[in-house]
């Protein structure tokens, strides 16, 4: 697997850290609660966190979100 001794990180880890990005926003999370440190791994979770936030701006923006599918 690759990873960079120097920096602490491999791809797995990037993959985690955007994974749980995308559901802290998704559950509503404040984007300053990344859990991480390194600039690396902050940045895949920020990814994820801003990936879905636009997701769900698009969903709202549609008018198609959890409670009118169940209406």
């Amino acid at each position: 697997m690759a990873r960079d001794m120097k920096l602490g990180w491999d791809v797995e880890a990037l993959k985690k850290a955007y994974r749980q990005g995308y559901m802290a926003a998704s559950m509503g999370m404040d984007k300053t609660r990344c859990p991480y440190r390194g600039e690396v791994v902050v940045a895949a979770w920020e990814a994820g966190w801003d990936d879905a936030g636009e997701i769900i701006q698009e969903q709202r923006a549609m008018g198609d979100d959890l409670f009118s599918q169940i209406a």
